[in-house]
């Protein structure tokens, strides 16, 4: 741990010589978030309600979503650019160091910048607390707080996916971007309105919805099975097999001469 924060202070401090450029981008990705935001004000102006979901429950489900992406790319954006690793040879480099490789991956960068995104959730997360009729106690706050903290693991895990393939096709598919952009862009709303096929495939897929439209059942009482309130866990289980395919990636590596 005290090795993970050495490399966490030399990058806010490399980071931090050129504070204009980096207050721009916090300014843009705080922008970008905004207008998601707003289109989804605009739709609620016109309709009261999507399916059974009010605009606060909604909200509700776009803030955790977003915050935990904002997260995950925040301490795993190591993974999302791998593909730039493995072609100017950084990964060899990593390969013969005591260190494992995941630890390394994970302490090369952090992705600051999206401090900007995190504090639109923030923002949007205070609002949507008092106005999305929950009632909140224990149990709906013990699953608040896992949706977020899974939703996390579950983001950085699609982008350890995203790495391991890069092991077997050497430059990142921009394809993979539906998984992890258009996991986000889905989670906006809950997964029910996009229709019987799209939830099953974000459960027993890429299960987005257990992070997302399970346990927001439990939170606004459609629901009160404890295997929903658990489904955040179950979502972890997704590193079983992204953790296999990464070390078949590791054995089968061949440098790219880099």
């Amino acid at each position: 741990m005290k090795l993970y924060m050495a490399y966490m202070r030399v990058y806010f401090y490399s980071v931090m010589q050129h504070k204009m450029s980096l207050t721009l981008t916090i300014i843009g990705q705080f922008l970008t978030s905004f207008f998601a935001f707003l289109g989804l004000t605009f739709l609620f102006g016109r309709f009261n309600q999507v399916l059974d979901f009010t605009y606060g429950e909604v909200l509700l489900c776009f803030a955790t979503v977003l915050m935990a992406y904002s997260l995950a790319e925040f301490f795993a954006r190591g993974f999302d650019t791998f593909d730039n690793m493995l072609a100017n040879g950084q990964f060899d480099r990593i390969m013969v160091r005591p260190r494992n490789e995941i630890f390394q991956i994970l302490s090369s960068t952090f992705e600051l910048s999206r401090i900007g995104r995190f504090a639109q959730a923030v923002i949007i997360y205070l609002y949507a607390i008092p106005n999305s009729g929950v009632v909140w106690g224990g149990d709906k706050i013990a699953v608040q707080l896992l949706m977020i903290v899974c939703g996390t693991l579950f983001f950085a895990t699609l982008f350890l996916l995203y790495a391991a393939i890069c092991f077997f096709t050497t430059q990142g598919l921009e394809v993979f971007n539906i998984l992890t952009d258009g996991s986000r862009e889905f989670g906006r709303y809950p997964l029910s309105i996009y229709g019987k096929r799209i939830l099953t495939f974000f459960t027993y897929i890429i299960p987005l919805a257990c992070i997302q439209y399970f346990p927001l059942l439990y939170l606004t009482d459609k629901s009160t099975s404890v295997h929903h309130a658990l489904s955040p866990l179950y979502a972890t289980l997704l590193i079983v097999p992204v953790f296999w395919l990464w070390r078949l990636g590791i054995r089968h590596y061949k440098s790219t001469g880099s």
